[in-house]
């Protein structure tokens, strides 16, 4: 929905029988959270902000902090992004609810370092005075599974089709419907879906958007699949690796460049524009640095180098099963595709760190390496982390991780991600730790 100011917002609002509002944003690990008022204090909202109690946030800031840094007590403002707004579409359509996504922003006006919307958007500024242009598309996969009689999750799928099978046999073409029926509502565009290869597994596919639209439309996405399925009686999981003998669940992350309005991606990479070939090598370079934000979970990497998914840094123009790969779009255009993260990320950190390894191989005019074409990778190409604590080590003496992030993301991220990891270590039974840790909430 185009809504061009404030006053529009509040009109739509007064005008279409708007009883609740959602102002909604995420914490540092791409939870999202929100606070609901009545639409008589959106007026507020939009001038001055919502206030809330940020050290109550996990990994937002602590008492100590906002009282030192910040010099004010331990709370942050909410304020709502009109160009956000959409229904609920499950929500009643008499005393209809929306929800806006919100900027972050401490008590005097200065925004808060650590909203992912505000590092993002500063990204983006960076593409744009590097004449670059990036939209990105997802696909993101999930499992629908039955419930226990007493509500709890089993670990039973809802089917046993396979790729792209169809009803009977595929038993979750209805909750799909509704998915991309309501995503359309939101002004969410869905391109395709399907069954996936796993008993029970779903994906489905977007439009590319400017980077900080894909971010919000992925954190609505997750809301809207968890919302359906549990309407059906069901649970959506995109837990990375649910099951240790099927498919895993991945977000795979396709980019469109473009420097002055023109696409500089090539069939042929390597005949590609060089300022194209230049951010392929930078995300190379520093895809292992940054996978503890692209795969934040124990689970996330017995995903890797089993059943399609990648292992080693390497890319291909030929290949679809290399860590990057380059399919060909609807319209014969050439985007690329990440194929490593998964979607329990934050996206807004994910995106600015991807983004930020791309523009620096640009400027530093890095050199593609030799493509990979085959399956069959050899031991000589570097790999991605084998498991969450070599992730963590990587991303903690990275330069470049510490160049985007503030200290203080940086900080609250990897201390929870140990606290995960040493749990996870001293477990001797590591399925029940990491059920105990992430089933039922992913």
């Amino acid at each position: 929905m185009l809504l061009r100011n404030v006053d529009e917002a509040l009109q739509f609002v007064a005008e279409n029988d708007v009883k609740f509002i959602r102002l909604t944003f995420c914490d540092i690990f791409g939870n999202q959270k929100n606070i609901s008022i009545m639409p008589n204090e959106l007026p507020r909202a939009f001038a001055s902000g919502m206030p809330f109690e940020a050290s109550a946030v996990k990994g937002f800031m602590s008492e100590q902090v906002a009282e030192e840094a910040a010099k004010m007590p331990a709370e942050l403002l909410l304020f709502p992004d009109y160009t956000t707004l959409a229904f609920l579409p499950w929500r009643p359509s008499s005393g209809r609810v929306i929800r806006i996504f919100c900027d972050i922003c401490y008590p005097d006006g200065r925004p808060f370092p650590g909203d992912g919307r505000f590092m993002l958007r500063q990204t983006m500024q960076r593409l744009e005075k590097a004449r670059l242009s990036c939209r990105l598309g997802t696909e993101c996969e999930f499992y629908l599974l039955e419930l226990n009689d007493d509500g709890t999750v089993s670990r039973r799928p809802q089917d046993r089709a396979g790729y792209l099978d169809v009803a009977p046999l595929d038993r979750g073409e209805d909750v799909r419907r509704q998915i991309c029926l309501y995503l359309e509502e939101m002004d969410i565009k869905p391109q395709q879906s399907y069954h996936e290869r796993g008993p029970g597994q779903n994906e489905i596919d977007f439009q590319a958007a400017e980077p900080l639209r894909a971010a919000d439309d992925l954190v609505s996405f997750k809301s809207v699949v968890k919302t359906v399925a549990n309407y059906n009686g069901l649970y959506a999981s995109m837990l990375p690796k649910l099951f240790a003998e099927q498919y895993g669940c991945g977000l795979h992350v396709h980019f469109s460049l473009c420097r002055d309005g023109r696409s500089i991606l090539a069939p042929n990479i390597l005949q590609s524009d060089l300022v194209g070939q230049h951010f392929i090598a930078g995300i190379l370079r520093r895809i292992r640095e940054i996978t503890l934000f692209l795969n934040p979970l124990t689970n996330s990497y017995a995903r890797f180098g089993s059943f399609e998914a990648p292992a080693y840094i390497s890319w291909s123009d030929k290949s679809r099963f290399q860590l990057i790969s380059f399919p060909l779009a609807g319209d014969n255009s050439v985007h690329m595709e990440l194929r490593s993260p998964d979607a329990c990320l934050n996206p807004y950190l994910a995106f600015a760190l991807l983004l930020n390894a791309g523009l620096e191989g640009v400027e530093q005019r890095l050199l593609l390496a030799e493509p990979q074409h085959t399956e069959n990778q050899g031991a000589d190409l570097p790999r991605l982390p084998y498991d969450l604590g070599e992730a963590i080590a990587a991303a903690q003496t990275s330069e470049f991780v510490q160049s985007v992030l503030t200290p203080e993301i940086l900080q609250h991220f990897v201390a929870a991600k140990q606290e995960e990891w040493q749990y996870y270590q001293q477990q001797k039974d590591k399925a029940a730790a990491e059920e105990e840790l992430y089933f039922g909430v992913y």
